[in-house]
């Protein structure tokens, strides 16, 4: 097959677009393979459709290979099949909903657990009809606050989403695992480095959950790897409580601390002021932070909570996000504030010698949660809820009693691994495929049951696997390019060859057709560059931005007999003979594919 760039529907930009934040954002949108119609939106072009198309053919043969069939479900979908299953509340505002013309509810697929279950459960009655495993590619909305990144998060992408169906849970075990050896193979098609994490089922449900990471620094999720190997993302890490120091403490005790609303000011007046009991300097992890949060429940309504956490971390709202699910989670707002003068910006805290106790009645009105750090007994200087004022020896569980105890401060290098094994390192990383052990959470809720061998109705079983096919498409841009453009690996990239006719001889545009003739009839994908009056540089430039594995440029050579083999992986060019040149491109891409 062989298409010419004199007739291609493609531009290719020189400057990067405004909004472009990322590497994979800005080569896509200048090499002329996507184009933004609206944020976190964009439109495919025929480059950019080719390489999508390659990476849904690969997820397709593996799925094939792993027993899973296709269909295809509407992207318009009842809004009762969410509420069915309370994900329509849980949703909240991530949803695009809309009505029709006679007021019946619509929605926007977000994902489609429940239009799979629903679709079994009108075919399938007997245990003789599982296991089945069924997947769609298609495209999901959700109405993302902050899309960001190009393709990486948007509020239209494409993904894979395939099902398991089983009458046993260890059934469900061999079909997980299927599924999950079937992304192995895929991601290492794609070139995609990956790594395999514990991770939080969120609104999904379910009782075991994976997540596929792909490390990039431009990742919005921050993963840990223990000694022995056992990796997770921060939001499934199990805090270990700090030691506390034995023995008697104080009573607490109120002090005089002006102009210290941060953590930092506040250490620099004690040391400056007060001398610490056991002879060193204070330090940040002396300190108790507060943190004030707006929860906001599945039913809109919204909750301002405190939560403390050791003054030397950050709190992570990833991870308090899971602490407090289905409820989103935000910070405070001056607005907030103000709406509530009992929490005195700067100097909040779980005790005051004025108020009751935590565990009877806040002492702001607010409630007051702690990290899972913290413990019981431990000592703390933290606010006295008095302007200009904090209080030392405020002691956990002695002097009060918080309302729950949460995952809230982020998880850095050196922490304790939850296995035991050592201290963890982290990492940042983006996640290209999850898969879940739903069990029985969609068939409970929607009725998916079928007679087993001795005649009695049994619930099924389920699983869930998603590969996100737009985003995976980013990252393998993100990680194959170099400063002048993309450099597809050979496995997704738009054609196998790019032949380049450069001058004004026409025998060099001939040579360019001859060449092509030649490798698309042994069943090579061909781009042709035979765009008159345009300069060599310019053709040069966009076939580095566009990224084609191989180059063969026919210009001055020609005249000679020759033409120029260009790998655009490592820019190797070496001349070879006209004649000679379809068979030497395929030896070379043959070595280089085995």
């Amino acid at each position: 097959m062989i298409e010419r760039l004199s007739t291609f529907f493609v531009r290719t930009l020189r400057e990067d677009p405004v909004d472009a934040e990322v590497a994979s954002h800005k080569l896509l949108v200048r090499a002329g393979y996507i184009r933004r119609q609206a944020p976190g939106v964009f439109a495919w072009m025929p480059l950019g459709l080719r390489v999508k198309r390659r990476v849904e053919e690969i997820i397709r043969e593996e799925m094939r290979a792993a027993g899973s069939q296709e269909v295809l479900f509407p992207g318009l979908l009842p809004a009762d099949f969410y509420r069915a299953t309370n994900r329509l509340d849980d949703f909240g505002d991530g949803i695009f909903r809309l009505e029709d013309r006679k007021g019946a509810e619509y929605v926007l697929a977000p994902t489609h657990e429940e239009a799979f279950t629903l679709m079994v459960k009108e075919l399938y009655s007997s245990y003789k009809d599982l296991p089945l495993s069924i997947y769609q590619i298609q495209d999901k909305y959700r109405d993302e606050a902050r899309p960001r990144a190009g393709l990486l998060r948007g509020r239209e992408f494409t993904m894979k989403d395939a099902y398991s169906f089983d009458v046993s849970d260890e059934g469900l075990e061999v079909s997980y695992q299927q599924q999950r050896d079937a992304y192995e193979r895929i991601f290492k098609r794609l070139g995609l480095d990956y790594v395999i994490v514990s991770a939080n089922a969120g609104a999904m449900g379910g009782s075991k959950s994976e997540e596929f990471l792909h490390p990039t620094e431009v990742g919005e999720d921050t993963f840990f790897i223990a000694p022995s190997g056992f990796a997770g993302n921060v939001e499934t890490y199990q805090s270990t409580p700090r030691p506390a120091v034995e023995g008697e403490h104080p009573e607490p005790v109120v002090f005089d601390s002006p102009n210290t609303k941060s953590i930092a000011a506040l250490v620099d007046h004690l040391n400056e002021h007060v001398e610490h009991p056991e002879g060193r300097e204070w330090k940040a992890a002396d300190t108790l932070k507060s943190v004030v949060v707006v929860l906001t429940h599945p039913d809109g309504e919204e909750e301002l909570v405190v939560v403390g956490i050791p003054g030397d971390r950050e709190a992570d709202m990833k991870r308090l996000e899971t602490s407090f699910q289905p409820a989103e989670v935000a910070p405070a707002t001056e607005a907030d504030f103000a709406k509530n003068p009992a929490l005195v910006k700067g100097y909040i805290g779980p005790w005051s010698s004025e108020g009751p106790v935590l565990g009877e009645e806040s002492v702001t009105g607010i409630r007051f949660f702690l990290d899972a750090t913290i413990a019981d007994g431990s000592t703390w200087v933290t606010g006295a809820n008095v302007s200009d004022r904090h209080a030392m020896w405020v002691t956990v569980a002695r002097d009060f009693t918080a309302d729950g105890r949460v995952e809230a401060a982020e998880v850095l290098d050196g922490d304790p691994s939850p296995d035991g094994s050592g201290p963890i390192r982290t990492a940042r990383g983006t996640e290209i495929g999850h898969v879940f052990q739903l069990g029985r959470k969609y068939a409970e809720a929607l009725g998916l049951k079928v007679l087993d061998e001795n005649g009695k109705l049994v619930t099924v079983t389920m699983g869930s696997y998603g590969i996100g096919v737009t985003r995976d498409l980013a990252l393998v841009a993100e990680q194959n390019h170099d400063e002048r453009g993309l450099v597809w690996p050979e496995s997704v990239a738009p054609f196998d060859v790019h032949v380049v006719a450069t001058g004004k001889n026409q025998e060099a545009f001939d040579a360019a057709e001859r060449i092509a003739a030649e490798l698309s009839e042994q069943g090579l994908e061909v781009l042709v560059d035979d765009r008159p009056k345009v300069s060599p540089g310019v053709k040069f430039s966009d076939a580095e931005i566009m990224g084609i594995p191989w180059i063969i440029i026919a210009g001055r050579g020609v005249a000679d007999g020759e033409v120029e083999i260009w790998r655009r992986a490592d820019g190797e060019r070496e001349a070879v003979k006209i004649d000679d040149a379809a068979s030497e491109l395929i030896s070379r891409r043959n070595a280089v594919l085995r």
